[in-house]
């Protein structure tokens, strides 16, 4: 086991572990010689056998018999000689199960020979086998995973599989294997509504009265807790596909400013001229949030009518650091037209999508609720007066003491969910109402479990007390308050107090429930948004700053509630990851200092911010790991071999070698800040500068420095 000492063999037990080795050695050096020359004699195949039956793990073997049995019954036409070869093949398998009952080859093999159909099955001995081996290991996972397989096979229903499910686990509550079996059947029969199974709220009624008896009965079991906590997920997550956010926000009226002298343009909402977007290139956004991960979003399925260009030369794009094509938010850019004259010209910029099919969800959901907007966009090739050319060439200070909290945030209903039709708000409703009624008998059965001071409970009432906010906060039940948060918070507090060795689970858990509170109730909001004078920073003082700092916050999340975001301080947190910030696409400047970021790959979304040219990473852990634990969640830098091969030439020279800094030249390579503080980071000396400067010929101040004229 992990972390136990070996203990010395025995002369004895060393000389037949020593001898085990050697035969081992023999077989696989006739294996392999076998191979090479293509040898499927019975003989060959005997010792393939003998060497599986030893260690099982062998990948080579068991795809060496691939090849010899697709050759030796190539031109076979007995039914009888196939049979018999295949039941030869099966008890090989069998005696590597019975060394190794969770040999992922010796199970993947015995799927590979029975879905090649070369013979009849015999389901009886299959199920028979499936019994020996639940019978020894109840929990086996592989053998349940082979049980799917040979059920499907013979056809047999998904209901006669719930109620095996049923009867393992009336043997043992604490068999996980049979819970997750059960969830993955019903699953499948929910979302086909067949039939007994097209009511899930009934189904899922049934499905914790049945689970609560394994809870009451063992606490301290988690195999009831995870099928719990997919109980819950299939009622709070909804089925459906919404668009919830986007940005402009619709039915706004905006005043885009043009002027020759200003560096990039200028976008202010006509109600508030204290509120101003800049954009520094011939093009703004159009952001588009949903409350799933989805594909297909195109010019094709999402129309835009305006004087902007045609539709049909819109490129869509999935904010997402990963390869995929699904993401939660899109964006594409409407181009800025020349404006000839001073006066105001009106344009109408209108939005339509789920009028044809093609947005589809990570699950298989289909956006069908059509919805229709706009907004209007006035163009003016005269600076508004009142506003002097933008400049970014100063150093920019996050300094509070002389910066504005307005009365009233402009558009702080940015981030509201949408109004869909009528008809969707009613079956939401319907839905809901079974729903958060099920939620609330849920919270009141665990509040009584609470005092036992078990931490599945705890981590099952908060869970259970944020989807009952989450679902109050949308749609036409719309709350504007976490009403639980503060008991959330006290729940995550003890549970870390309770279980240690999750801390860093709960921790992140607890800053979704502080994201949700500042940004859903507005009195939060108010305390945390700010503008910067124009004493205090000539080059930001329209722009709106929420500052979120020394929230003890560990991840980001509710980025659809942000989009109109311009300026973010997360300074003194305990951020690891920033998955979530690409959706900020007005995003100029932001203060990630004093949090425990350990790389510059954990900073991947930042290539997707266009408009950033302010960035704070200093006081963070930024080489200080010798080891990149935070690179799961970034692209492989494998994907990066073209741009590294492109970036060798240019940035390798004097004392500055490639490999040492490769993940901050593919960071910032694409980058156009004008401001960058790394300060107190391990990465960060005299040399790492130079490259900075030569990186980004954009950059005016470094750590506090002008770097350039």
């Amino acid at each position: 086991m992990h972390g136990r000492p070996r203990i010395a063999l025995k002369p004895e037990d060393a000389a037949t572990s020593a001898a085990k080795a050697a035969k081992l050695r023999d077989l696989q050096a006739q294996l392999l010689l076998h191979h090479h020359h293509r040898i499927y004699t019975s003989e060959a195949l005997a010792v393939s056998s003998k060497l599986l039956e030893m260690n099982p793990e062998i990948y080579t073997a068991w795809n060496y018999r691939k090849l010899a049995l697709q050759h030796n019954l190539n031109e076979v036409t007995d039914p009888e000689i196939v049979k018999s070869t295949v039941e030869d093949e099966l008890r090989v398998v069998e005696m590597a199960l019975r060394r190794n009952p969770k040999s992922y080859g010796a199970w993947y093999h015995r799927k590979w020979v029975l879905s090649r159909g070369l013979a009849p099955v015999d389901f009886e001995r299959e199920f028979r086998l499936l019994d020996q081996l639940l019978k020894a290991d109840a929990r086996n996972f592989h053998g349940w995973t082979y049980r799917r397989f040979v059920a499907k096979l013979k056809n047999v229903s998904e209901e006669e599989e719930i109620k095996f499910t049923m009867d393992m686990i009336n043997t043992n509550f604490s068999n996980y294997s049979a819970w997750h079996n059960r969830s993955v059947l019903l699953s499948q029969l929910l979302k086909q509504k067949a039939q007994g199974f097209d009511s899930k709220d009934g189904i899922l009624t049934e499905e914790y009265e049945f689970v609560h008896q394994a809870l009451f009965t063992d606490p301290s079991d988690q195999s009831g807790w995870f099928y719990h906590l997919w109980l819950l997920d299939q009622t709070a997550s909804p089925d459906e596909l919404f668009l919830i956010s986007s940005w402009p926000v619709p039915g706004s009226d905006l005043v885009l400013s043009t002027n020759e002298k200003m560096d990039g343009y200028k976008l202010f909402p006509t109600s508030n001229f204290s509120l101003c977007y800049f954009f520094h290139k011939q093009t703004f956004p159009i952001i588009l949030y949903f409350n799933q991960a989805v594909k297909g979003v195109s010019s094709s399925t999402v129309t835009i009518n305006s004087m902007f260009g045609a539709n049909e030369n819109l490129i869509w794009k999935p904010l997402s650091t990963t390869t995929s094509r699904e993401a939660h938010c899109w964006v594409t850019y409407l181009n800025i037209p020349d404006v000839n004259s001073s006066s105001l010209q009106a344009c109408s910029v209108e939005i339509s999508l789920g009028h044809s099919e093609g947005i589809v969800s990570s699950n298989g959901s289909c956006y069908k609720y059509p919805l229709q907007f706009k907004y209007t966009i006035k163009l003016n090739n005269n600076n508004l007066e009142q506003f002097d050319g933008e400049s970014i060439q100063e150093l920019f200070v996050w300094n509070y003491e002389d910066v504005c909290c307005p009365a009233e945030i402009p558009y702080i209903n940015s981030f509201d969910q949408l109004k869909i039709s009528e008809d969707s708000v009613a079956k939401g409703l319907k839905d809901k109402k079974w729903c958060l009624e099920t939620l609330s008998n849920e919270i009141n059965l665990f509040k009584e479990l609470s005092e036992e001071n078990c931490k599945f409970v705890n981590l099952t009432l908060a869970r259970l007390l944020v989807a009952h906010d989450a679902m109050m906060s949308h749609g036409a039940l719309l709350v504007r308050k976490s009403t639980h948060s503060e008991e959330v918070l006290k729940l995550y507090e003890e549970l870390i107090k309770l279980d240690p060795t999750h801390k860093r689970y709960y921790e992140d858990e607890r800053s979704l429930v502080l994201m949700s509170q500042v940004t859903l109730d507005e009195e939060f909001l108010m305390k945390h948004t700010w503008h910067f004078n124009k004493l205090t920073s000539s080059s930001f003082h329209n722009h709106a700053c929420l500052q979120l700092s020394g929230l003890s916050l560990s991840r980001i999340s509710f980025a659809e509630r942000l989009l109109w975001v311009q300026m973010l301080d997360l300074s003194h947190n305990n951020l690891r990851s920033i998955a979530g910030l690409e959706a900020l696409q007005l995003l100029v400047c932001l203060n990630l200092s004093n949090n425990q970021v350990s790389s510059f790959t954990a900073l991947e979304p930042l290539k997707l911010l266009d408009s950033l040219r302010v960035l704070d990473v200093s006081f963070n852990e930024i080489g200080a790991h010798p080891i990149d634990t935070t690179r799961f969640l970034c692209l492989s830098p494998l994907s990066h071999t073209l741009d590294v091969k492109l970036s060798v030439d240019q940035y390798q020279n004097g004392d500055i070698k490639f490999g040492d800094h490769w993940e901050a030249i593919l960071l910032f390579k694409d980058l156009r800040l004008t401001q960058l503080d790394v300060r107190g980071n391990a990465v960060a000396n005299e040399r790492f500068g130079i490259l900075l400067t030569e990186m980004l010929p954009t950059l005016n101040w470094l750590n506090g420095e002008h770097v350039r004229l």
